[in-house]
């Protein structure tokens, strides 16, 4: 497919980072919660490789945070997740789907409480804005709903810790995973969380002063240099092999927590006030669809995202790349389960590939 351009207006928001991104010779962006995200820069498998043995910066400042504040806060959050949040301490984050009255998936965010009645909502790419405003409204909850002004960078990488420790100071390697601290930059205290969207551990600087943007960036990129720090963002490759999903690719709103293997982030037997609780409750074990794995020995080419088998459709693909590092050609895809109870393979293109569990297991599969 020859090379397409993106329109950029103001309905595409840049973020504080862009000039630096641009900068730094940005070479693909997507847009995501109508905002760009940085996608490539030398190469989708260089840059793979460079997040995978040393550092990168990450401009994502898309994963917007919905700030739901005030003294009905935590009640609307837990109407909107399955998952128990009761016990969530001020400064953690914690994976959570949302889910409508049906079940089905609105987001699969990281929620952060902030602040006593202060709570983030880490979005994936949909409206939650919206749908949040609209429960606050129609059940006449006494919280304040808005977009906070914060950009997130994300430093990614098995050098991550020593970046970050470099530039925000010695209390940084003391932070657990998906908890934070509020550390100083030039005089301004901002979240900085260990967490992000890679396997490679790393951490999020939730900037909260846009002035302070271009500055971060060069002092990451000035003490990183013998880290070999480079510019990157949510890589396709690292992401498969990871088994991390994509709301809007793997999953969307049509389905259900459990279709997509979230079953360990709903709380059924909690005696809380979740709106999806009781439809997941009745569909647990009766839904139709399972996301899997696919794996072949060389690269295959679906009609139409479509896996086929006995003439009939029995899935569709949702993520696919190759892996460079284990030689294998890797498939997310929804699959009908009543197909994966006597089948344990599928071909396609001619070429057999293996129905796996994810996150994929290299060890088994290799």
């Amino acid at each position: 497919m020859a090379d397409k351009i993106l329109s950029i207006s103001r309905r595409t928001r840049k973020t504080p980072f862009t000039p630096r991104v641009e900068a730094a010779g940005v070479k693909g962006y997507t847009v995501y919660n109508h905002m760009l995200l940085p996608t490539f820069f030398e190469s989708n498998e260089a840059d793979y490789w460079s997040l995978c043995q040393d550092v990168q910066v990450w401009d994502v400042s898309c994963e917007r945070q919905i700030e739901v504040s005030g003294p009905d806060s935590e009640r609307l959050i837990q109407l909107m997740t399955p998952r128990d949040i009761s016990r969530a301490v001020i400064g953690q984050g914690m994976y959570a789907p949302l889910c409508d009255e049906h079940g089905g998936l609105v987001n699969d965010p990281v929620l952060i409480k902030f602040a006593k009645n202060d709570w983030w909502i880490s979005i994936a790419d949909s409206d939650v804005r919206l749908w949040a405003r609209g429960l606050a409204f129609g059940l006449g909850l006494d919280v304040q709903i808005r977009e906070a002004a914060v950009w997130p960078l994300a430093v990614q990488g098995p050098k991550a810790e020593e970046l970050v420790t470099r530039v925000f100071g010695d209390e940084v390697p003391g932070i657990r995973f998906f908890r934070s601290k509020m550390l100083e930059f030039r005089g301004k205290a901002m979240m900085v969380m260990r967490s992000g969207y890679s396997k490679q551990g790393g951490f999020e600087i939730y900037l909260n002063d846009p002035d302070l943007a271009e500055p971060l960036w060069d002092e990451l990129f000035d003490k990183g240099q013998d880290l070999n720090v480079r510019p990157g963002g949510p890589n396709l490759i690292e992401r498969i092999e990871s088994g991390l999903l994509s709301y809007g690719n793997d999953m969307n709103f049509t389905h259900n927590p459990f279709e997509c293997g979230l079953d360990a982030f709903i709380d059924l037997d909690a005696e809380i006030e979740a709106m999806s609780l009781p439809a997941l409750r009745k569909i647990q074990g009766k839904h139709v669809h399972q996301l899997v794995g696919l794996v072949f020995d060389q690269p295959v080419e679906f009609d139409d995202f479509k896996v086929i088998a006995d003439d009939g459709v029995v899935g569709d693909v949702r993520s696919q790349v190759w892996s460079p590092r284990y030689r294998k050609f890797l498939a997310m895809a929804m699959m009908k389960r009543d197909f994966l109870e006597t089948s344990q393979s599928v071909t396609v293109d001619g070429k057999t590939g293996k129905i796996v569990d994810l996150p994929f297991d290299f060890d088994a599969i290799c």
